[in-house]
């Protein structure tokens, strides 16, 4: 049976750590404030605005919500971004993807300053992503599956990873954050061959194609490291991930399951990335 990475230890690892930080801003008058802009009301984006809100509380960073209507236009959320920029009171800010608007999507990550960009949606923290040189900060999901590795001890350096799904927010940052740890990665997607024989060469196997229970024992070996991060809502309302559990507890020698695995991590990582920001902001005060 698989050993089973939780995330909450993770996550309250982490939350600790920051309390601190956050107190020693707070003395030198500078209170860390994230910027929530969201674009209607859909079920996934408000409990995770709420866990956001939840750990920004826990570790004393201050939230303001920017709430705009399903049918905005790209003006009015330009508008608001704008506002967010001009406020040298907010030191990061979340913007729910994906949008209904691919265009809006873009024309909102290229007006967002990177400096406060906290969830990796800028061209210029994707460049520092991919380029280790700049400023930016990478996405939350993406980094807290390097951060649940790197607390359970699990080095990628020397070793295969297989990453399925090649999105922004998560497959492709993930893959170069696994290069830059040195492992040899394989990035699966649609148009992809023999994706069950790629993934069954894994030793690091990570899901987020975005189906509910894809990933079965066809795609697994004996003695993988397998992170889920797929989460997905079921007829009686119960949620699973893009992995089929039975089959990863009876494969994988460590799982991470969803819900409970990297999704746990994700707020207390962009908590860690408005602590950052605003000391960043703090120290370039400071040097002027």
């Amino acid at each position: 049976m698989a050993e089973i990475l939780h995330g909450s230890p993770v996550a309250a690892a982490l939350t600790e750590a920051l309390i601190p930080r956050c107190e020693q801003l707070k003395a030198q008058n500078v209170c860390p404030a994230l910027a929530i802009v969201r674009i209607g009301a859909r079920d996934d984006d408000v409990a995770y605005e709420n866990a956001a809100i939840r750990r920004c509380e826990k570790v004393g960073i201050s939230v303001r919500r920017f709430l705009l209507p399903e049918d905005c236009d790209v003006d009015t959320l330009l508008q608001t971004i704008d506002e967010v920029n001009l406020d040298s009171a907010i030191h990061g800010c979340l913007m729910f993807r994906p949008l209904r608007s691919k265009a809006a999507e873009l024309a909102a990550s290229e007006r967002l300053l990177v400096s406060k960009d906290v969830d990796g949606m800028t061209r210029s923290s994707l460049a520092y992503l991919y380029s280790g040189t700049g400023a930016g900060f990478p996405p939350c999901t993406a980094q807290a599956c390097m951060k649940l590795l790197e607390h359970y001890g699990i080095a990628p350096e020397g070793k295969r990873a297989v990453v399925l799904g090649r999105s922004t927010v998560v497959g492709k940052p993930l893959a170069m954050l696994l290069q830059n740890r040195n492992a040899t990665v394989t990035v699966c997607h649609s148009h992809t061959q023999n994706e069950q024989e790629i993934s069954r060469q894994a030793d690091i196997l990570i899901a987020a194609v975005g189906k509910a229970e894809h990933i079965d024992r066809t795609y697994l070996r004996e003695g993988q490291i397998l992170l889920d991060i797929g989460i997905h809502a079921r007829e009686d309302g119960s949620l699973c991930g893009d992995v089929l559990a039975d089959d990863a507890e009876a494969y994988a020698a460590a799982y991470a399951p969803s819900p409970g695995g990297v999704g746990s991590i994700t707020t207390s990582i962009l908590a860690e990335h408005v602590i950052e920001a605003c000391e960043k902001q703090l120290a370039n005060t400071q040097a002027t």
